[in-house]
């Protein structure tokens, strides 16, 4: 026992040093920001909008704050199990056999947020970004379809690579492809080993340094000869980290960080190629016009495909001139895109609005294949996978915006996009067979389309009531495209969204419509079947009221229909006896207000008195959410006999 102390204490001794030394970076940092300290602050109340913000504008899930606390040890302390869910699923750490990680454990308020911490083991938490890194390495290996544009011969041994790869990961190869882009072979001289050029290849496509370099008998280099061959050409090539990582593979913590540094700088120059050719390169056309664009195969960004997404009719009010002369001799210049001679120019131009756009990407089909769409559709016999004189135009049925997105994650598994297009997006990535882009979809959806239901307001006084906000969704197209894309998680954030709203919508027609349509889903419905949407808003209506209820020993009051007596004093002109100055008859009625988080306890008026949703008065706040949640029962039974459905 006491040898393993002594063990560990060694080695956090030794970590320390390497960490003081700038060698290692320290998992959990001590961060003092105010973006850091405002996410840990959500995450002691589980406000999930919030969270989901702080992330987005790129704070460290990871770093501590001054209590030594990180976010998801404070999530899971408080009990807050959908903040726990979305730290996870954004990278945070809970590796066991590690202080931090024991210590998440342990402290976790309840065991279904432990099963949840125990079910993300360490490489799911810990790299987002290896299912890039796993896909651009698979294409060193991947026969069919066959995606590569270059060819290097090295000693008798060549490799099919993909100079868009290349050119982003070495600046070498970035000068010698820009200076003659139609190259389409490379010979390596022949004092470098096959073996020492496949190790720098597998560096530049995302993989694995390996322990073990090769060369010896049977090969024709020695393991010298392949290790001085990797120092030649890591240095000819500009990636001298691989160099660093060869002398320090005998380390596992210095190259599991080293791998998560490397993985995580080719992403970001993924990203940096993306912007500066995919985007940068893109063409806006009249729509018209887009089938006619010629552009070349051995173009100047090695695109060897075009997507194109429409815009809208109706967003533009004028119509520009198209695209020629002068003009048009520039934009082929700039973007290096031949158009076709067969365009034709209108003489009578609409002076109403402009004609339809059309934005057409130059994108390549080896990071296109991460979509199983494009795999079986550039695998099989189908035209868009036959070679052509001319890149081909694969016409996509989304917005421009939207089709960005999904490309920007295809390039760089990087998921950030507003609120606004994300149901476009969940749409798209269904299309494509994106799965993870629609999950990510459905969490941005569900974290910050006003779905924080945690954070209702105890007490809301009359006098400082103010105009609830718009809403930010159509909570009808949520549950109606969790319908569609077939995915649980909307179709549960719709159902708990309309149960702590319930009175604002109970009563509207596509509200009984949508209740309708859920009987209808279930095939062959029997008069006794459930409808699974009412059982889901019945269930988080309970979990609304009855969360109240819990901690004050007061859950049965819920399963009674309580009586509320009025003490009017008839000396007091209608005037409450025990709350003088309360006029009953100029209350404010009871209906929530829609976009407000519609707790029945928000129906308060000054002095404290409680006016329930039908218009009475309560003696206090907890009678008056008991009498509110049966009202509510009251009226899906209501609706149910008006509807004609049994459930």
């Amino acid at each position: 026992m006491v040898l393993r102390k002594d063990q560990i204490e060694a080695s956090l001794q030794a970590e320390k040093k390497l960490i003081e030394d700038g060698k290692l970076k320290e998992d959990n940092p001590l961060d003092v920001s105010e973006t850091f300290n405002k996410l840990c602050e959500a995450c002691r109340r589980g406000d999930l909008k919030t969270c989901q913000q702080t992330i987005t504008d790129g704070a460290n899930i990871n770093a501590r704050d001054c209590f030594d606390y990180t976010p998801l040890i404070l999530a899971s302390l408080c009990g807050h199990f959908e903040v726990v869910a979305l730290l996870l699923e954004s990278g945070a750490l809970c590796e066991r056999d590690t202080f931090q990680g024991e210590r998440c454990l342990y402290n976790a308020l309840d065991d279904r947020i432990r099963n949840l911490l125990l079910s993300y083991d360490y490489s799911k938490s810990t790299d987002p970004l290896q299912p890039l890194a796993s896909h651009i390495t698979s294409l060193l290996t991947r026969e069919h379809p066959q995606t590569s544009d270059i060819l290097v011969a090295a000693a008798g041994e060549s490799f099919r690579l993909h100079k868009f790869v290349l050119s982003a990961r070495s600046p070498y190869f970035a000068r010698k492809l820009s200076a003659a882009p139609d190259t389409t072979s490379w010979k390596l001289p022949s004092t470098i080993s096959p073996q020492a050029f496949g190790i720098a290849i597998k560096y530049i496509y995302l993989g694995e340094i390996p322990s073990d370099v090769g060369g010896g008998p049977g090969t024709g280099f020695s393991e010298d000869e392949v290790l001085e061959g990797i120092d030649k050409i890591s240095r000819q090539l500009e990636i001298v980290s691989l160099w660093d990582g060869i002398l320090e593979s005998g380390d596992r913590r210095l190259a599991r960080q080293r791998r998560q540094d490397e993985v995580e700088k080719g992403r970001d120059q993924l990203r940096a190629w993306f912007s500066d050719h995919v985007l940068k390169h893109k063409l806006v056309i009249d729509t018209p016009n887009a089938g006619n664009v010629r552009w070349d195969c051995n173009n100047a960004v090695f695109a060897d495909v075009l997507l194109k997404a429409d815009e809208f009719e109706d967003i533009f009010e004028i119509e520009s001139p198209l695209v020629e002369g002068p003009r048009r001799k520039e934009l082929e210049a700039r973007n290096g895109i031949p158009i076709g001679p067969t365009i034709q120019t209108s003489h009578s131009p609409s002076r109403s609005r402009k004609p339809r756009k059309s934005i057409l990407f130059p994108v390549h089909r080896a990071v296109l294949i991460r979509s199983e769409y494009f795999l079986t559709m550039f695998a099989s016999a189908f035209r868009e996978a036959q070679p052509t004189e001319h890149l081909q135009i694969i016409s996509i049925d989304c917005s421009p915006e939207v089709l960005e997105a999904v490309l920007n994650y295809l390039y760089t598994e990087k998921t950030d996009f507003p609120l606004d297009i994300a149901i476009d997006v969940l749409f798209a990535s269904d299309l494509l067979l994106i799965e993870k882009l629609k999950m990510k979809a459905a969490l941005v959806i569900s974290t910050l389309g006003n779905g924080s239901m945690s954070q209702i307001p105890r007490r809301l006084d009359a006098a400082e009531a103010s105009p609830s906000e718009p809403e930010e969704i159509d909570i009808y197209d949520v549950v109606r495209a969790g319908w569609l894309t077939r995915v649980p998680r909307l179709e549960e954030f719709g159902a708990r969204y309309f149960a702590y709203r319930l009175e604002s919508y109970i009563d509207e027609e596509e509200f009984a419509e949508l209740v309708r349509e859920s009987a209808q889903r279930i095939k062959g419905r029997q008069e006794t079947d459930t409808i699974e949407l009412l059982d889901d808003i019945r269930y988080y209506l309970s979990e609304r009221f009855r969360l109240r209820f819990e901690d004050a020993g007061l859950e049965d009051m819920m399963e009674e229909e309580p009586t509320v007596p009025i003490d009017i004093d008839p000396n007091t002109d209608g005037k409450l006896a025990d709350e003088e100055g309360v006029d009953v008859g100029s209350l404010p009625n009871g209906d929530a207000t829609r976009g407000n988080m519609g707790s029945p306890s928000e129906n308060m008026i000054n002095n404290g008195t409680i006016r329930t949703l039908d218009g009475e008065m309560a003696g206090d706040e907890l009678e008056g959410d008991a009498i509110n949640y049966n009202l509510l029962l009251g009226k899906i039974d209501r609706l149910l006999d008006r509807l004609k459905l049994d459930a």
